[in-house]
C-alpha cells in the first residue's frame, strides 16, 4: 500500500481483519501492522500460531522477521509491557516523558497531553488533575503557564512513574466498580478483589462542560 494516502490506516486494519476475520478476539488481536498470537498453554500458542503462519502464507502477507518475537513471556505491545502480572507502561516512554520541560506554547501543551494520555488508564483522575493544562487548549484562552498549571504538569509525570500495574480481568470473579465526581470532573475504577486484595483493571475520567 502507498504512503500518504489518508484513508490508508483504515483500509489497511480492514484488509487485516478480513484476513483473519475467523481467529479474531480467539487467539489473535491485531491493531494495523501489528498482531499478537496468544493461547492458554504453550501448546495451544504453538497451534495458534501455525494457523496464523499458514493464513499469511496462503494470502502472501509478508512479515518482517525483525520484528517478530515468538513464545516471550513479556514484551511491548503499541506501547505497554504486557505480561503474567498485567499491563504496564513502557519505561522507555516514561523516561522520555520524565525530562520534558514545562510547555511554553499551546502547541507544547498539546503534545505533552498526547504523550501522558496514552496512559491515561493508568493515572486516577487524570482529565481532574489535567484540567489546568486542558483549559489552556480552549479557543480564545490567553496562554498563561500559571502556578496550577505547573503543578497539574508536574503531578501527571509524578503520577506515570509510579504508575501501578493494571491486570487483565478474571471472568469468574466479580467486579468492583467504584464512581467519584466532582463540580467539573467524573471518574471511575473498575477492579477486582483477588483474596483482600483489590487490583485495578482500568482508570477512566473526563471532565465536564
Amino acid at each position: 500500500m502507498p504512503f500518504g494516502l489518508c484513508n490508508a490506516p483504515a483500509t489497511f486494519q480492514r484488509c487485516m481483519m478480513s484476513l483473519f476475520s475467523d481467529m479474531l478476539d480467539n487467539f489473535i488481536e491485531i491493531f494495523m501492522d501489528d498482531f499478537s498470537v496468544f493461547g492458554k498453554s504453550f501448546e495451544s500458542c504453538l497451534t495458534n500460531l501455525d494457523c496464523v503462519l499458514k493464513r499469511c502464507k496462503e494470502t502472501n502477507l509478508l512479515l518482517n522477521w525483525e520484528k517478530c518475537h515468538f513464545m516471550v513471556r513479556e514484551g511491548i505491545v503499541l506501547g505497554h509491557k504486557v505480561s503474567k502480572k498485567g499491563i504496564e507502561v513502557d519505561r522507555a516512554k516514561v523516561e522520555i516523558i520524565e525530562k520534558l520541560l514545562p510547555p511554553t506554547s499551546t502547541k507544547g501543551v498539546r503534545s505533552f497531553l498526547g504523550h501522558d494520555g496514552l496512559y491515561r488508564r493508568f493515572i486516577k483522575d487524570f482529565s481532574k488533575i489535567s484540567r489546568p493544562l486542558c483549559n489552556l487548549l480552549e479557543k480564545d484562552f490567553a496562554f498563561v503557564f500559571y502556578d496550577s498549571c505547573l503543578q497539574a504538569f508536574n503531578l501527571l509525570k509524578e503520577k506515570l512513574t509510579s504508575a501501578l500495574v493494571i491486570v487483565a480481568p478474571d471472568w469468574e470473579l466479580l467486579f468492583e466498580l467504584m464512581c467519584d465526581a466532582s463540580d467539573y470532573a467524573v471518574g471511575a475504577v473498575l477492579g477486582q478483589r483477588r483474596g483482600k486484595v483489590f487490583h485495578v483493571i482500568y482508570y477512566a475520567s473526563k471532565t465536564l462542560n
